[in-house]
């Protein structure tokens, strides 16, 4: 019988493990959505900062502009970041994301200073350029696919279901973003996206690739920056496999990129085995 499946929600997060933006249409780019994760901070060796260790990052919030982004602290009173989408500096140095080492955009020196100062250690921002092609990992690429400053791939997808069967066996109930999906589909079982393979949301075609594997970050409230143990004690029960938390797909987009809409029907045209 076929399923009604249907695109629920679109977000980005053009810095990385900052606050997320909800859209209703979204275009795609061969590295992610636009915007998505195209700007990340920097620690004085270049590695990523992240709310893993920096949870105070969660009360960040972005807000995206015709041509600008706008950076808020959720409590404290500091005027807001203007972080221009343009930029004219050509500067670069070598950033580190994971195991993956890339050329960066340097030159937001009034960002740089605002960072530092609300999150009391030294950053700087970072903006990943069009000349830096950072590939995806190859036992996975189809096409030599690429990705932002993402964690590893261009998109993550999740099924409401799944959410849904999740806060079936929590005490309290938790967000969607606390997963931080690209995409929310409503409609099927739960984790029923385990087992697709190739689909389309509207007329553009995915793949899915990889499960995704969930860490500590997920146990951070966005809307506190408090740290708990839910969701990973109970996903550990039910969602473990080969020592590693499952929850939601890494997907890669096909070789043509157009627009996605919420509303969007999804299509599944191929299955594959789930690991779970």
């Amino acid at each position: 019988m076929p399923q009604n499946l249907r695109l629920s929600e679109l977000w980005i997060y053009p810095i990385k493990s900052l606050g997320g933006i909800s859209l209703t249409s979204a275009t795609l780019t061969e590295r992610g959505l636009a915007h998505d994760r195209r700007w990340m901070l920097v620690d004085e060796t270049g590695r990523f900062l992240s709310q893993r260790t920096f949870p105070e990052m969660a009360l960040l919030r972005v807000e995206l502009t015709d041509d600008a982004l706008l950076v808020r602290h959720k409590t404290r009173p500091v005027d807001p970041l203007v972080i221009p989408l343009a930029s004219s500096s050509t500067n670069t140095v070598d950033v580190q994301v994971w195991d993956d080492t890339m050329p960066g955009q340097t030159g937001f020196s009034d960002a740089d200073a605002w960072f530092t100062e609300v999150l009391s250690r030294p950053c700087r921002l970072i903006y990943q350029p069009e000349a830096t092609r950072r590939p995806v990992d190859p036992r996975y690429a189809h096409h030599h696919e690429i990705t932002s400053f993402s964690d590893g791939y261009p998109f993550l997808l999740i099924g409401q279901s799944s959410l849904d069967d999740l806060n079936s066996r929590l005490e309290t109930p938790l967000p969607m973003l606390r997963f931080r999906p690209n995409m929310v589909f409503t409609g099927g079982p739960a984790f029923d996206e385990d087992a697709w393979h190739s689909f389309q949301i509207g007329s553009q075609a995915f793949f899915a690739v990889k499960p995704c594997a969930r860490c500590v970050m997920t146990t951070i409230d966005p809307e506190t920056a408090e740290k708990g143990k839910e969701p990973l004690r109970t996903l550990a029960r039910y969602r473990n496999w080969n020592s590693k938390i499952l929850f939601g797909q890494n997907i890669l987009p096909g070789p043509e990129l157009g627009r996605i809409s919420v509303g969007d029907e999804v299509v599944v045209h191929t299955r594959k085995n789930p690991p779970l």
